[in-house]
């Protein structure tokens, strides 16, 4: 029921994913009747791998998370989550209220053993392939040890997820010499080094597009202002590069030549091929969708929920993080 465009973007995306993924099973969590309005035309292939679970609220995108917690218990996101929880469902996929989201997943969902907050993950586009950068604005300031667990589950989730035997790990800073950042940071820096995970120091905020590194790490603060600042600079140049193919006549004939050059640059590009946050760190998978996805967006998401449930990425960070942690004991 959340997003922008709610049940008319989001069961479509569910539809495609039915028909690419032949055992996968949607429980569509919302007001029924309106649910219902959305199905009549399906297959029955399709339809036989669809439940309907009747929520009677929404949790509403300017809502706050405390206001959610405790006047929306039967919201859609609510109820979707308590599924999680009771195994009824293996992930949750919400485009809605990111704050609630976060706030109802961790309340019901709790943490695993050994790790103090969760954090959002998401993968970016660079030249060869893609990066995954976290914390995106699940935790404004973050302490050197709960940045470490950042890129413990970045680290997992990579290797899992994009089959890279020892993902490359670096903390974003402001430089690459030892002497730059804030004391966390720094602190971070010492503790990677000392583990086992493949950490390669620090990176800067061009390597996120133009690196060879695997995981990014960051407190919220820096990630997300990282991430929205992207955007917009993703907006301006479309702006300009469109606004300088119709300008004139000459410039529209270029266009035309051009156009399967830019077709294949914005399919690379397309946010809608990354689109899909991770809230790593709970007993559970909860998939955040861009509020504004539409349903090739939404579907992404819905395959991200798929991969990471089929490599049972919270027992693997758990797993990882007691490991780490028994070693730096023993040192």
């Amino acid at each position: 029921m959340g997003g922008d465009h709610g049940p008319g973007e989001i069961i479509p995306a569910a539809e495609s994913a039915l028909k690419r993924h032949r055992d996968l099973h949607l429980i569509l969590v919302g007001i029924e009747p309106e649910l219902e309005k959305y199905l009549s035309g399906f297959a029955s292939t399709i339809s036989s791998r669809i439940e309907i679970q009747h929520a009677s609220q929404v949790v509403e995108m300017h809502e706050s998370p405390s206001q959610a917690l405790r006047t929306k218990k039967d919201s859609s996101m609510r109820v979707a989550i308590e599924m999680v929880k009771q195994g009824r469902a293996q992930a949750c996929v919400s485009a809605g209220n990111t704050g609630a989201l976060m706030a109802t997943a961790r309340y019901l969902l709790k943490m695993l053993p050994c790790i103090d907050r969760p954090a959002i993950c998401t993968a970016l586009p660079r030249i060869k392939g893609h990066c995954r950068i976290l914390d995106l604005g699940a935790n404004v300031d973050s302490s050197s040890e709960q940045l470490f667990q950042f890129a413990v589950m970045g680290s997992e989730l990579t290797s899992a997820v994009d089959e890279v035997e020892s993902p490359s790990v670096a903390l974003l800073n402001i430089g690459e010499e030892e002497i730059k950042g804030n004391d966390q940071v720094k602190q971070a820096a010492s503790i990677l080094a000392n583990s086992h995970l493949n950490y390669v120091g620090f990176a800067e905020g061009n390597d996120i597009y133009t690196g060879n590194i695997d995981v990014i790490v960051c407190d919220g603060f820096a990630g997300n202002v990282a991430l929205k600042a992207s955007e917009g600079v993703a907006q301006l140049f479309r702006h300009h590069v469109e606004a300088g193919f119709r300008k004139s006549l000459y410039g529209r004939i270029a266009g035309l030549v051009a156009l399967p050059v830019l077709r294949s640059l914005k399919h690379r590009i397309d946010p809608r091929q990354y689109n899909g946050a991770s809230l790593l760190g709970l007993k559970g998978i909860v998939i955040k969708s861009h509020g504004s996805a539409d349903r090739v967006s939404f579907a992404t998401a819905i395959n991200e929920a798929i991969t990471e449930v089929a490599h049972n990425i919270p027992e693997r960070i758990s797993h990882k993080l007691e490991e780490l942690l028994t070693e730096r004991q023993v040192i």
